[in-house]
């Protein structure tokens, strides 16, 4: 059995054949993606439980970005935090792009290392990443899977001053911080109604203020988020779209890729919610625009199995 793990932290670097050893430094890194680990332990126990024969292989989202450049990995922070506190950028979404890499190149007719790519995944957790000669050389995820672009219950990157203000000037609760920005943020906090863009599109067509705001914040983000990775590519050979929203929702696509000239990207997309992979701009594009469906599972599926067949 193949187990998606969000976060591997700083011992744990490539996907790993489960044992008790494996599952107790599991438990270090739980709380360093909230919303994703803990869950994901609990399903791992009872699955080791169930099937005690069967081996089990814990997969993580971070792998893929184990190679990043020191200049995208490093915090501007006193070494004392990084050397004992292992705070880095480390990147998710990693079993995502991985998949979205492979069905890219076989799409384009070219190999994985001859790419330059940027990546967006979107979804209920959203990021950008770099993909250069086929690696991982930046995204915009950090420590946890809250920094970075705008997500639909999620803030993303906010001012670090501003959440120290509100901690000390206004006694705001960490506690309480932690929950809103992970919870009661992003689309949702913006819109004030829901956190699913296809509601929003729906929303702000029937005349929402708060709806429309919260889709322009969203596509802003996206927007930035794609140039800032682009700076880190010698050239763009494509931008990819994958996870639920990127894959379902060919407004959101068309508004984030219509505000982006200066890299020679163009609105005028095919409309399409992708059922496989697809190139969604027009023929003769400069740069084409790519939509491959969220393979997650599959990927899982493709690194358990290459484990296990090396035992």
């Amino acid at each position: 059995m193949g187990h998606r793990i969000v976060h591997g932290g700083s011992e744990l670097r490539s996907h790993t054949l489960l044992d008790d050893a494996v599952r107790a430094r599991l438990n270090r890194v739980a709380d360093l993606a909230p919303l994703h680990v803990p869950q994901a332990l609990t399903v791992l126990d009872a699955a080791r439980d169930l099937l005690p024969g069967v081996p089990h292989v814990a997969c993580f989202d971070t792998v893929f970005h184990v190679g990043l450049p020191v200049a995208a990995r490093e915090y501007a922070v006193p070494s004392s935090w990084r050397d004992k506190y292992g705070l880095r950028r480390y990147g998710f979404h990693g079993l995502s792009y991985a998949w979205a890499l492979a069905r890219t190149a076989e799409l384009l007719g070219r190999r994985p290392e001859q790419l330059h790519l940027v990546m967006v995944h979107l979804g209920g957790g959203c990021s950008a990443c770099a993909v250069r000669d086929g690696r991982s050389v930046d995204t915009t995820m950090g420590f946890t899977p809250l920094e970075g672009l705008v997500m639909s219950h999620r803030s993303g990157s906010v001012d670090p001053g501003a959440l120290t203000w509100l901690l000390t000037r206004k006694h705001v609760s960490a506690n309480e911080i932690e929950h809103a920005l992970n919870h009661r943020s992003g689309l949702l906090g913006l819109s004030g109604t829901s956190d699913d863009t296809r509601d929003l599109v729906r929303s702000r067509a029937a005349g929402d203020e708060r709806a429309a705001l919260a889709l322009d914040v969203f596509t802003h983000q996206c927007r930035r988020g794609i140039a800032g990775m682009a700076a880190s590519l010698g050239r763009l050979d494509a931008l990819v779209f994958t996870g639920e929203i990127g894959e379902d929702q060919p407004e959101v696509r068309e508004e984030v890729c219509a505000g982006l000239s200066v890299f020679g990207l163009t609105g005028g997309l095919l409309p399409l919610v992708a059922e496989r992979p697809e190139i969604i701009s027009e023929p003769g594009a400069r740069v084409p625009v790519v939509v491959v469906p969220t393979g997650e599972a599959q990927q899982i599926n493709v690194e358990t199995r290459a484990l296990l067949a090396h035992r």
